[in-house]
C-alpha cells in the first residue's frame, strides 16, 4: 500500500521538509514576537474572542441593541433620546447592548443603568476611542469587528438605531441584510429620527427600489419614528410575536 510522501503538521499534510517541530517552536522561548501576528495565531485569538463573548452573554436574557453616533454630545436631543430608549427598554424587560463608546451609546447605557437594568457594552479596539463608557455593567472589548457583530446579532432581539455615522450605518445595513436573507428572523429594526433618516429612506425608495435592486418588502423591514415610546412598543410587539 503506497503512502503519501511528506509529513503531517497536526491535521495538515505537507510535502515540505522542516527541521523543527511545533512543540519545539512552542517551547523555545527565544526569538522575536513576530509569531503573535501570524495567521494561525490570529485564529486562536479569534476563537478566544468568540469564547469570551459567548461566556459573558450566554445568560443575558432578552436584549435590544442600541446604535448611534459616538460624536453625539450630552446636550444634543439625540442623547436625551438615547437615555429614554435605554430606560424604556429596561422597563419593558430588556437588557440594553451598545457599542460601549461615548455619545449615543453612552446615553443608552446610562438610561439602562439609571432604570436598574443590565447595561452591556461591546467595545472595539480603535485608535481614536479609549475604553468603555462608565455606564457599562458588562463590558467586552474586541479586536475583531466580525466577532463583535456576531455578538450583537446573536444576543439581541432587535435594533434601535439613533442618528449616527458610518459605524451606525454599517450595523444597520448588516441587520437589514441578515433579515432579508433570513439568517435571522423576527428581528425588528427601528430608526429614531424621521428628519435624520428620511433622506436615506427616500433614496432607497426612489433610486434603489425604483431600479429594482431591492423589493418593497426590504423597505418594510425598517420602522422609522420620532416617538421613543413607539420605538420600544415596536420591539416589544415583535418579541411577543416571536414567543407565540
Amino acid at each position: 500500500m503506497s503512502r503519501l510522501r511528506g509529513r503531517f503538521k497536526g491535521p495538515v499534510f505537507t510535502r515540505t521538509e522542516e527541521t523543527t517541530t511545533t512543540d519545539q517552536r512552542l517551547l523555545d522561548s527565544q526569538g522575536g514576537s513576530e509569531w503573535l501576528h501570524a495567521d494561525p495565531w490570529r485564529v486562536m485569538r479569534i476563537q478566544a474572542e468568540f469564547v469570551e463573548g459567548f461566556g459573558a452573554l450566554a445568560e443575558l436574557g432578552p436584549a435590544i441593541a442600541v446604535f448611534g453616533s459616538a460624536r453625539t454630545p450630552p446636550d444634543h436631543p439625540s442623547y436625551a433620546q438615547g437615555e429614554q430608549v435605554g430606560r424604556l427598554l429596561v422597563e419593558a424587560g430588556f437588557a440594553v447592548i451598545t457599542g460601549g463608546g461615548p455619545g449615543a451609546m453612552e446615553a443608552a447605557n446610562k438610561g439602562a443603568c439609571d432604570a436598574g437594568g443590565t447595561s452591556v457594552g461591546l467595545g472595539i479596539e480603535l485608535p481614536f476611542e479609549a475604553g468603555l463608557n462608565e455606564w457599562v455593567d458588562v463590558g467586552i472589548n474586541f479586536r475583531y469587528f466580525f466577532v463583535r457583530k456576531t455578538m450583537f446579532v446573536k444576543y439581541s432581539q432587535g435594533f434601535v438605531v439613533l442618528p449616527g455615522g458610518v459605524g451606525t450605518l454599517d450595523e444597520l445595513f448588516e441587520a437589514i441584510t441578515l433579515v432579508q436573507t433570513r439568517k435571522v428572523t423576527r428581528f425588528p429594526i427601528v430608526l429614531v429620527g424621521v428628519d435624520y433618516w428620511s433622506g436615506l429612506l427616500d433614496w432607497m425608495r426612489d433610486t434603489v427600489l425604483a431600479d429594482g435592486k431591492i423589493s418593497q418588502g426590504d423597505l418594510d423591514l425598517i420602522h422609522v419614528t420620532d416617538d421613543v415610546e413607539e420605538a420600544v412598543r415596536h420591539v416589544v410587539a415583535a418579541q411577543e410575536g416571536a414567543e407565540r
